[in-house]
C-alpha cells in the first residue's frame, strides 16, 4: 500500500459567515414568526435567503 503524502490530503474552505449564521433557534423562525422546534432558525430556505437579503440593507 503506497504511502499518502501531504498533497493527498482535503483541506475544507471556510465559507464566510452570513447573518443568519449569527441567529440562535428560538422556536420560531426568526423572518415570519411560524412556529418551529427548538433546533431550528427558519422554516425554509425562503425565509433564511429573505433574514439575509434583508440584513444586507439594515446594516
Amino acid at each position: 500500500m503506497p504511502d499518502k503524502d501531504a498533497g493527498d490530503t482535503a483541506v475544507p474552505v471556510a465559507r464566510p459567515l452570513r447573518p443568519r449564521d449569527l441567529v440562535t433557534a428560538k422556536g420560531a423562525c426568526w423572518y415570519c414568526d411560524k412556529p418551529l422546534d427548538s433546533v431550528r432558525r427558519f422554516c425554509g430556505k425562503d425565509c433564511a435567503d429573505a433574514y439575509d437579503e434583508e440584513a444586507a440593507y439594515t446594516r
